[in-house]
């Protein structure tokens, strides 16, 4: 079946000056709250983490071989684990990770402190190949990310970063609670 797009403009249009653009935003918004109160609940627990050089000593890349579970969720459980929890948890590393980053080079331009991670950019960034959730973000309005994650459906899985230091070790540690993590503007 093939979709046409002729009829879309005019239907764009209406919705704008109907206020459109401000209920988009706010359902963007809500089910972006709605991924990040699930994807904190999410055990994980890092099975491994492996450092590889870059070309210089601030390039290299990390990769964090994970699994969903942690001492109350047992490894047998971890593909119920991924049923209710895989795409907020990926929601959270997608948004930790656009908090953290930061412009290079020529990208600067498009860079706004106040920025913010939105659902839609979740889509954007998110696959499903080879029977794992794929998450892979570059640059995005400015920042470079240079992240991937990935989530199986055995619950396994992992988060790997080039250039962001141990930045995803961070980012686990705060999900754990080892470092806050709250809403901005709280």
């Amino acid at each position: 079946m093939r979709v046409v797009g002729a009829g879309r403009e005019p239907l764009i249009s209406q919705l704008r000056s109907a206020g459109g653009d401000e209920v988009c935003m706010n359902h963007d918004h809500a089910a972006a709250e709605a991924l990040l109160r699930t994807g904190v609940l999410v055990p994980v627990r890092v099975v491994e983490e492996v450092v590889t050089p870059g070309p210089d000593e601030g390039e290299f890349g990390l990769r964090l071989n994970i699994s969903l579970d942690d001492d109350e969720i047992p490894e047998d459980d971890r593909a119920e684990v991924v049923e209710w929890g895989a795409f907020g948890f990926l929601f959270v590393i997608g948004a930790l990770s656009f908090h953290d980053a930061r412009p290079r080079g020529a990208s600067e331009i498009d860079y706004r402190d106040d920025d913010e991670f939105r659902g839609g950019d979740f889509l954007e960034c998110m696959r499903y190949r080879n029977s794992e959730l794929q998450f892979d973000a570059d640059y995005l309005r400015g920042r470079r990310m240079k992240t991937r994650a990935r989530v199986r459906s055995d619950g396994s899985g992992f988060i790997e970063t080039v250039g962001r230091g141990k930045s995803a070790a961070h980012w686990i540690a705060r999900l754990k609670g080892r470092q806050p993590l709250c809403a901005v503007g709280q």
